[in-house]
Order: structure tokens, then sequence, then C-alpha cells
């Protein structure tokens, strides 16, 4: 996670102002249809909101595909259907209905034809052909149950002809619907203005006559029923709530309903129709089919209604449809409004502000992580608030989806640029130009700091490593420079790794030298166990090299290892034009000392008493010696690291006691003891050969009163 300063927050805010505004602005409005859609079909397919339609306040009779393929309807013009539409809609009303609506027009009469038929025209013909028709019409305006339908234009107005007008005493309303910029129906008007006055359309009209009130509507379009305030995100508008996706609605075929009437069954249209909002219209494959916010999951032309006299076609199945019949959008807008639940849209001020903040969020993420890590948290964050908005659809609040994601995701596009033209040029330029010198923890603390690296350092406890072959000039002299440039290559990378995979950091090579740290400049509180455990894996991959590599091949390498732990001053050191992060200290010079007193122990690995005590009981200790290293008048007990504790071979165990017994013999001047003690292991270990010499020595000729065990190195 990167540091961000005052320029990132800045530029941050910039980019969700600039991200909330475009995608809430006019221009992308369309983006608020597809919210609807989405979370229409998202609701649809995770609540499964299967609602009984039995329990609906409105019906559909339908005039479809059965009714113009049953007789006496089939190959007859709808005009001559209207004596037979007059009885059955005398039917329904005698049932019980509420209230009829029709979403059908007439706008002539088969009585207006002007059509020769012999020496007269057809309409003279066929006067009173509608009068049982319009009679059925006066009879249910009469009892305050019928409206009829027409479309306002300017240039092609559709509204029913005049006798039915007279018939239904001018009970008429709008049909018109409200078609968003993409051709989709999401919302429908609450009224329209007639005259000067507004006047409810159709759907609303119904539904006040449903619920025995008049709708109030405000000059602004605000309108109320019945104590509901209708949400209207867009003025003089409702949003269509589809909960049940068309399945919720009882479609009874006209034809059907036709022959019921024939069989006289009126209980049957008490049970169907008694208190229900009636709508008439038009159920086909091919007229009045509307695109909504069902689109997108599919719709569905109704729930198939109980039959009265005819048996049910063949080919009842419905399918899902991107488009629904006319009539189902009337019936969704009276089902809303009667059980109020028209769904609530936040209005501009607030779609944009959570627009704004949710691209806020996201730009702070990219800001932050790196790109990968920010477009992880944008899905996450986005299927969270996908999943809310969902919950809060089934409560028929409608947040917006499409603008807050699509406005984050571009907020993160954004920001990526940003930082990678401008926020993240330097640290570009601080691991490009480091990356070879530095360790990458010292190149991530830059980073972090936002600081160039400067002169200047700190105290910290820390376990040095100096390593170095033995006897490396004399095998060097022997090779090729690119023999000796491949082996030095394939050696210093072997042990790099494994001192930078434990922890460590390289400071230096020198020749055929490495100088390492653990515990800096990543604090490590472990950093004498992870140098002693480096040290031992790089003897076995010595040894590993020396068996297998090509390169190694016939020169049998050894090196020897120095191990110190202590307090160092490490940091940025150098001049003001260059300068390497390193390390000083007595520290340093005491492991640099071990390192090379491997070479009179005959030892590969030795470590001071301070690194044995950091380590605990982790490891197998043999104890050397106590010496007095070159320049440090202060004498210390060194020590071989064996193995892990318990991991010590029976081998080196029985070397360590005998070793441990002759040492001790030695201390208390018992020197022929010590020999003997010595000489046990002396044909296999270097050390105890070095050390029976010696005591056998003292033996012979025994050393003043005054003589100390402690060994005084003169060299490096």
């Amino acid at each position: 996670m990167r540091r961000i300063g005052t320029r990132d927050i800045v530029a941050t805010i910039l980019i969700a102002l600039l991200a909330g505004a475009v995608f809430t602005s006019p221009p992308l409005q369309a983006l608020q249809g597809l919210s609807l859609d989405i979370l229409t079909a998202l609701r649809g397919k995770i609540t499964s909101d299967n609602r009984d339609p039995a329990a609906s306040p409105v019906v559909v009779v339908a005039i479809d595909g059965e009714t113009y393929d049953t007789p006496p309807f089939k190959g007859s013009p709808t005009q001559t259907w209207t004596r037979e539409i007059g009885r059955v809609l005398g039917s329904i009303a005698e049932g019980g209905a509420k209230v009829i609506g029709f979403d059908v027009i007439f706008p002539s009469s088969i009585e207006q034809s002007e059509i020769p038929f012999g020496d007269a025209p057809l309409g003279a013909r066929m006067k009173g052909f509608d009068r049982d028709y319009l009679i059925a019409l006066r009879q249910i305006a009469d009892g305050g149950k019928l409206v009829l339908g027409e479309i306002l234009s300017n240039d092609h107005p559709d509204t029913p002809y005049t006798a039915q007008r007279m018939a239904a005493k001018n009970n008429i309303r709008a049909l018109n619907v409200h078609t968003d910029a993409d051709d989709v129906i999401r919302r429908m008007p609450l009224s329209f203005s007639i005259d000067g006055k507004p006047v409810p359309a159709m759907a609303v009209e119904l539904a006040a006559r449903a619920v025995g009130a008049k709708v109030e509507i405000a000059p602004s379009g605000a309108a109320e029923l019945s104590g509901y305030a209708i949400p209207s995100a867009v003025p003089n508008t409702l949003t269509l709530n589809f909960r049940g996706m068309g399945r919720d609605v009882p479609t009874y075929s006209f034809a059907d309903l036709r022959a019921c009437v024939e069989k006289g069954d009126t209980d049957f249209f008490r049970r169907a129709f008694d208190g229900k909002v009636v709508l008439l219209g038009t159920i086909l494959n091919f007229e009045d089919r509307k695109l909504t916010s069902m689109r997108l999951a599919g719709g569905y032309d109704g729930a198939p209604g109980a039959r009265c006299a005819l048996p049910a076609p063949a080919s009842t199945a419905q399918k899902a449809r991107s488009d629904v019949a006319g009539v189902f959008v009337h019936a969704t807008v009276v089902r809303n409004l009667i059980e109020r639940d028209a769904v609530t849209e936040l209005g501009f001020p607030m779609r944009t502000v959570l627009t704004i903040v949710f691209a806020a969020i996201i730009a702070c993420a990219a800001c932050l992580l790196a790109p990968g890590g920010a477009l992880i948290v944008w899905l996450a964050l986005t299927a969270i608030y996908t999943a809310a908005a969902v919950g809060a659809f089934v409560h028929a609040l409608a947040l917006p989806l499409t603008e807050p994601a699509l406005a984050s995701l571009a907020a993160l596009a954004m920001m990526i640029g940003y930082r990678f033209v401008l926020a993240d040029r330097d640290e570009r330029f601080l691991r490009k130009s480091f990356a070879l010198y530095l360790a990458p923890e010292i190149i991530e603390t830059m980073v972090a700091s936002g600081k160039m690296p400067e002169l200047g350092g700190e105290m910290r406890n820390v376990t040095m490593f100096f390593s170095d072959l033995s006897g490396f000039s004399s095998i060097a002299e022997t090779m090729t420079p690119g023999e000796l440039v491949k082996l030095m290559n394939e050696y210093l990378s072997a042990m790099t790794d494994i001192i930078e995979s434990h922890g460590g950091y390289v400071d230096k090579y020198i020749g055929d030298s490495i100088v390492a740290m653990f515990g800096a400049p990543a604090d490590d509180p472990s950093h004498a166990r992870n140098a002693v455990r480096a040290a031992l894996k790089c003897h076995e991959k010595l040894a590993e090299l020396n068996a297998h590599n090509p390169a190694f091949a016939g020169h049998g390498l050894s090196h020897r290892i120095g191990l110190n732990s202590g307090e160092a001053v490490v940091g940025n050191i150098g001049s003001r034009r260059r300068f390497n992060y390193t390390v000083m200290s007595d520290t340093v010079n005491v492991a640099s000392r071990l390192e090379g007193a491997n070479k009179y122990y005959g030892t590969a690995i030795m470590a001071s008493e301070a690194t044995v005590a950091q380590t605990g009981d982790t490891f197998a200790w043999r104890e050397l010696d106590a010496i007095r290293v070159m320049g440090r008048g202060e004498a210390i007990k060194v020590f071989e690291p064996l193995a892990n504790r318990g991991a010590q071979s029976a081998k080196q165990a029985k070397v360590a006691a005998a070793y441990a017994e002759g040492l001790a013999c030695w201390r208390a001047r018992e020197f022929a003891k010590a020999a003997d003690a010595f000489a046990k292991t002396a044909n296999t270990d270097p050390t105890s050969a070095l050390f029976a010499k010696r005591a056998q020595a003292l033996a012979a000729n025994p050393p003043p009163p005054d003589w100390t065990p402690v060994n005084a190195l003169e060299g490096k």
C-alpha cells in the first residue's frame, strides 16, 4: 500500500467529481433506465417473487389469437364483434367488476361504412347493428364502471366514434405511454393537460375508481391517491414496478368468455371478476407490443385464467419475451397504485452524490493499491452494492446501479493513468535506479516515505555474516577469465539466494567474499537464528555445487563463514553524491575476524558467543575456544554450529563430547588429560588435532602461573 500525499487527495476528489458528473449528466441519462432494467432482471432471478394471480386487483380480458381463430370471430372484421363485446362486458359488470377499461379503440362503426352494397352503402344496410353494444356501454357507464381509451395526438389522434363517446357519457381517458429515449417504457404518465386542466391517464382513473377516491394532481405534476403520494422522479410520471414479471395478472380469453355467456354461467363471471379492475385489450404477437424494464429478463403476457366453456388451446405454454402486450403496462400501473407499490427513484441530486461517493471510494483504492488490487476492490464493492440495490428494489426503492459502477470504473482508470503519468513517476525512477544496488526493503521504504535516498543512519541490533573462499587465489590462477567469471557468478548467486531467502541483506561483494547482515534494513527479531540457518545452508549448498555443478568440478571449493551479533550503525553512508546502504561498528570487525579465524581452527563456520546467546536453544553448538582478535582487547568465546537442535549426527555428537572434555581439561591446566581427550577425534577433526598438539606442547613445557586459556590471534 503506497503512501498518499496532498496532491493524491486532490486528484482523488477531482477524479470522483468528474466521473460522477459525467455519468449522471443528461447525455448519459439512459444509464438511469438501464439501472431499472438490470434491477428488475436481478430481482426476478434472485428473489423469484411468484405472487398468486388470484390476489391481483386487476385482470385482463384478452382479444388474443384464440379469439381470432374461434367462430363467430374467425374471418370477421373486428367492427362486427361489437355486439358480442357488449354481451361479454355486460356479464363482467354483472359479475361484480369494479370498473372496466378499454385498451382497444373502435374509431369507426360498421354502420358508418360507405362501401357500396347493392343500391346502397353497406352502412345504411347495417343500421342498428351496434345498438345492443351501445346500450351495454350506457348501462355500464351509468354504474360508473366504464372508461374508454383514446390516443392523444396533435397529428393523428385516435378516439372512439361519436356514438361510443355518447354511450360512455364521455368517460374517456388517454392511453398514451411515456417512452424513454431508447424506446423503452419504464414510467407512465399520471395525467394529461386537456383544455388547460390535468386529466388522469387511463390506468390512474381506473385505480381511482377502484379505491373510491379522486386523484389530486398539483400544478407541478405531483399526484396523490387516497393518501398515497405517488413517487415521481420524472415529473408527472409513475415508475413501473413489474414485480411479478407479468405472471401475476390473470388473463381470460375473450373467446372463452363469449362462449361462457352462451353457456349462461353467471357464477363463473362472479368468481373471476367480482371486485376486480378489468382491462380489455389485445394480446397478439404482431400488434401493440411494448419494450419495458422487463426486457432483459423477459416478461410474460399474464397468467392464463380459469376456463369456462372452451378447452384450452393445445399450445398455451408461455415463454418470456423482451416485449409484452401493451395492456399489461396499464394493468401494472393499476396494480402499483392500488397496492401502493410504485418504484421510488432517487432524485438527480441524490443519484449524483451517491455516484460521486462510489467513484471516490474506488479512486482512493486505486490511489493506495496496485491496479490489480484496486480492480478486485471495485469488483467486490460493486457486487456488495448490487446486492444492496437488489435488496432495496425488493422494497420498491430503485438505487442507481449502472451510474456508480461505470463512474467508479472510469475513476479507477483515470487514477491509474494519473499515477502512471504523475504520481508514480518518482517511484519508477527509484526502482529503476536503485534496484541493482539497494535491498528491495530499502526501495520500498523510500517509496513509502516519498523521499529520495540521503545520508544518515541508525543504531540497530544485527547479525553480521562474512564469508570467503579458501585458497581461491591459487585456484583462480589455473582458470581462464571466462571460467572464473562463470564460477563466481554461480557461487555468488547461490549464496546470495540463500542469504536473502533467510531475510539477510547482501551489503557488498569483495572479490570472492560476501558481506551480509541480518536484522537490517528489514527489522527481524530472529536475525541471529536466520543468520545461522543461512550459514548452515550455504555450507550444504557449496558441497552440492562441488558434487553436481560442472563449473565447480575438480576445484573442491571450501569457504569460511564468520557470524557476530551486536549493535551497529546502519544506513546510507558515503559521500553526498554517492553512497550505499551499509553498516559500521565493532560488530562488523569481529565478524570479519571470526571468518579468518576459521583458517586457524580448521572449521567452516564460526560464531561469537553473542550470536549463540541470541539463538537460544535452536541449534546444537560446539564451543571452540576463547580468543582475542586483532584490534580488540577483550576475549570472546567462539562456537561452531553443528545442526539444528536434535538433528546433529552421531559422529558430530561424539566429536563434540570429546572436544568438550578436552577443552575443560585445557582450561583447568590439565594438559596431559586434555591431550588424551583431543586425541580421541584428532584423526577426523582438524580442531581436535590442533588442540591435541597444543596440549602436548604445554604438558611438556607448562605455562607460567598467570597463563589464561585465551588464544590471541595475530592475523586477520
